[in-house]
């Protein structure tokens, strides 16, 4: 089916004579829940006048569609994107940037809010730094409490590591996917998320890519964010989380787009990780195997995961040899991101806070 648009009319700062700074791009699916909130709050942004919010459907069935596009239709500076389908984050978010006119881009999901000067604060910062990403800091929904600044690196598996909080701005490896702010330019260069992922670890691998091709990134602190997160995944608890709930699609995504990164934009010696990956993923399932005790969350999470590497390694040596002449540092230079803490430690301390997670087989 055909995208169709809700039509524009530009502000003084979005003209196009004079573009806004900056595009705020709101991936929506489903999240009746969360939408209107997260709109207000951009509305009283201080820098409103100089930004372009564009609300990209992915064929909602909550009527959320429906409401965003009454929501943004009287704004001078507001479009609606219907994708006619669910593209999943990547393609959902790329269909939003096609028709974006903003400097930067800022990726945003439909489950946060800003305050008043983090549009501002962030922008200023990442132009001070001269940087070409950049993430807040996330903040949990319901009040200050520290949720992540970006992951400083990868671990020994290859994995995004651990969301440190500091207090002043500084380099991080990879901004926060719910909250991504990046230069349109370097979006396009890089050729945007990856559709084959849909979903789990994109801003990960666009991180890559930024990096090995020559960018940087910031994490800027003073710049404020609140993000509930796995608000579909894991809904119960409003702006709470108060369980840890996963499925087997979930599982099947976020292990074979992580060793997706890896067999994409590691050059030599960093392909080594995703050998280290795969141990641990065939340890997790055995694990799993105990836990659960269900073939099908076995197969789809771990053995499909694995398997739709290969069917995608046309896709894989594609991408390899599109990214090659743009690679300026190489796997040596990169492993400056390697960090001793695991990405897995984090899991099991919110195994000890919230318990052995629900799995559906959805």
């Amino acid at each position: 089916m055909e995208a169709t648009q809700a039509n524009l009319t530009q502000t003084p700062g979005g003209t196009a004579a004079n573009p806004p700074l900056i595009s705020v791009i709101i991936l929506n699916y489903n999240g009746a829940k969360w939408l209107e909130r997260c709109l207000a709050s951009l509305r009283q942004q201080t820098m409103f006048g100089q930004t372009e919010i564009i609300v990209a459907d992915n064929r909602s069935s909550d009527g959320s569609d429906l409401l965003a596009e009454k929501l943004v239709r009287d704004w001078p500076n507001g479009r609606f994107l219907q994708n006619g389908s669910n593209l999943g984050f990547c393609e959902g978010n790329n269909r939003g940037a096609r028709i974006a006119t903003g400097k930067f881009l800022f990726f945003l999901n439909n489950d946060t809010w800003l305050e008043p000067d983090c549009l501002e604060v962030l922008l200023r910062e990442t132009e001070r730094a001269s940087a070409d990403a950049a993430t807040p800091l996330v903040m949990n929904f319901d009040d200050d409490s520290f949720q992540s600044l970006g992951a400083g690196g990868f671990d020994l598996f290859g994995l995004s590591t651990a969301r440190i909080s500091h207090p002043d701005t500084r380099e991080v490896f990879m901004p926060e996917g719910c909250s991504y702010l990046i230069r349109r330019e370097w979006f396009e260069k890089l050729g945007g998320f990856d559709a084959e992922f849909f979903m789990f670890a994109d801003e990960f691998d666009l991180s890559w890519r930024l990096w090995m091709t020559g960018g940087k990134a910031m994490a800027v602190p003073a710049a404020r964010l609140h993000h509930r997160g796995a608000a579909n995944v894991n809904p119960k608890g409003g702006g709470a989380v108060v369980e840890l709930r996963t499925s087997d699609t979930k599982r099947f995504f976020t292990n074979r787009n992580s060793l997706l990164v890896l067999l994409k934009n590691a050059k030599n010696v960093l392909l080594l990780l995703a050998l280290l990956q795969l141990g641990l993923l065939a340890l997790e399932m055995v694990v799993g195997l105990v836990l659960v005790r269900r073939w099908g969350f076995i197969k789809r999470a771990y053995l499909d995961a694995v398997a739709d590497c290969w069917r995608l390694r046309g896709h894989i040596l594609a991408e390899r040899a599109r990214l090659g002449p743009l690679r300026r540092r190489s796997d040596w230079w990169m492993l400056r991101f390697l960090r001793k803490r695991f990405n897995r430690w984090d899991e099991i301390l919110r195994l000890r806070k919230y318990g052995l997670p629900k799995v559906t087989a959805s």
